[in-house]
């Protein structure tokens, strides 16, 4: 197949062209300097023989779309759009690699690193969703990354507004990434459209391949259409991927849009739990607020909040604090992953009477916080609702020390399916877990206090009262 020559570099006000960085079916992307500030960008450029007064509009409207949501961490940042000399329209965007879709064919990834991106990839879709945005092309060559490793979705160029109703033959696809019920011509896109894209993105970063493609055979348009459409999504083929991670896929590519996830979020949340079931740290998923514009209206200060910090942290020991923090988080984390950290620890602190509770481990630290940006602020999954008191309270935290190490305990006052127990350190971090039990590695002669809440569904029922015991040595 003959490829097209690629056009020539417009001549931007304010802009050096470097070099060419790729090109599309509609445009070609560039790397320029921009003078001031003095920075690489790089510049998408609409070709001179397909600009038309549509294809003017679609870009009109990418540039609105990116430039409304690439606030947001994990969708590419547009520093500007235009018109050049020539009447070929541009877009001004942060300098992102397109290594990702290159390394999945070339290298196994770690299931860690792909469950990340797909919740940091899964909170812009659910971000632009709750803008009434649909993308409508997501897949791994539309996932680029910063220089610091950030995931950030890109080119909205055939995206659409949740309730715009365009033609069927306006709509691009990329078939290997989209849902049946678009192959088979049923729907132009829909919310559930894109969480079986985003979960068969998800499979094609794990398993090297789309998930329909067939290894050493044809893999034709007719024949993946075949395959998709008939929806049996066979296994990833690795070993390392837990048969939950496989399930929650599964689900998100059913057939029946009824029967999947029913929105980004939804999906993510799966993903979530399958990252605490591996012993990881949840990803962080950032979602808009609905009334984050109101910062730039009320005073800042009262919508500021501290990372979990209590007003009686600030007071006392503050470094002694952070160091319990801190070597608490140590031993959570290297109890629920196996490593020789928690031994060490728990050799200075008393094994032998800890080695006889082999059921206990401490789920990962989860920031509770609102992260202020700019004039607005993003929340994580985890920061919760005021408290509910529908949700059951923890009663009866009990503590033991074991050396310089404390013990808390409690009574299950009724967890289901998908609950957790929040434990929040005073001065410290708060960790999400299942067990009834949570173990802090303090520093002798220092006091250490915890509250327990259940969180269910985004939401934190009432605070059980505040334990504290006084820590010992040996």
């Amino acid at each position: 197949m003959a490829r097209r020559r690629p056009s020539e570099p417009p001549v931007l006000s304010g802009f050096t062209h470097i070099r060419m960085l790729g090109s599309g079916g509609f445009a070609d992307v560039f790397l320029y300097e921009q003078n001031m500030p003095r920075r690489q960008v790089a510049v998408k450029v609409m070709l001179a023989d397909v600009v038309t007064e549509n294809v003017r509009q679609m870009f009109q409207v990418e540039a609105n779309l990116m430039a409304q949501l690439s606030s947001h961490p994990s969708i590419l940042t547009v520093y500007q759009a235009s018109i050049s000399a020539d009447g070929r329209p541009y877009l001004v965007m942060e300098l992102c690699s397109a290594q990702l879709a290159e390394r999945y064919r070339k290298e196994r990834l770690p299931v860690a690193e792909v469950l990340r991106i797909a919740v940091q990839i899964g909170s812009a879709i659910e971000t632009a969703h709750r803008a009434g945005v649909l993308h409508r092309d997501i897949k791994p060559s539309n996932i680029l990354m910063t220089a610091y490793g950030h995931p950030v979705l890109s080119d909205f160029g055939i995206a659409a507004t949740l309730s715009a109703a365009p033609s069927h033959d306006t709509v691009g696809m990329s078939i290997p990434w989209s849902a049946p019920e678009v192959l088979l011509d049923e729907t132009p896109g829909a919310v559930t459209s894109e969480v079986w894209s985003l979960a068969a993105t998800a499979y094609s970063l794990l398993a090297g391949r789309s998930p329909f493609e067939v290894t050493d055979t044809s893999n034709t348009s007719v024949e993946l259409i075949g395959r998709i459409t008939k929806a049996r999504v066979p296994a990833i083929g690795r070993d390392d991927v837990p048969q939950a991670l496989e399930e929650v896929l599964r689900r998100a590519m059913t057939r029946d849009p009824a029967k999947r996830q029913q929105s980004a979020i939804e999906l993510v949340r799966d993903i979530q739990r399958v990252e605490l079931e591996m012993g990881l740290v949840p990803t962080h998923a950032d979602v808009a607020m609905d009334d984050w514009a109101l910062a730039t209206v009320n005073d800042p200060g009262d919508r500021t909040i501290v990372r979990a910090v209590t007003p009686t942290a600030a007071a006392g020991r503050p470094s002694r604090r952070r160091r319990r923090a801190a070597l608490a988080g140590a031993v959570a984390a290297s109890e629920a992953s196996g490593g020789s950290t928690a031994g060490s620890t728990a050799g200075r602190a008393g094994a032998g009477r800890r080695a006889l509770r082999s059921r206990i481990a401490v789920a990962a630290l989860v920031l509770v916080s609102l992260v202020v940006i700019g004039l607005g602020a993003t929340a994580t999954l985890f920061a919760f609702q005021p408290d509910d008191d529908a949700i059951p309270r923890v009663t009866d935290v009990q503590a033991a020390m074991d050396g310089a190490t404390v013990v808390f305990s409690w009574t299950d006052p009724g967890l289901l399916e998908g609950d957790a127990f929040q434990v929040q350190i005073t001065g410290g971090a708060a960790t999400l877990q299942r067990e009834a039990e949570f173990i802090v590695a303090a520093v002798p002669g220092d006091r250490v206090c915890v509250t327990v809440r259940v969180a269910r569904e985004g939401r934190l029922g009432p605070a059980s009262g505040e334990k504290c015991a006084n820590a010992v040595g040996e």
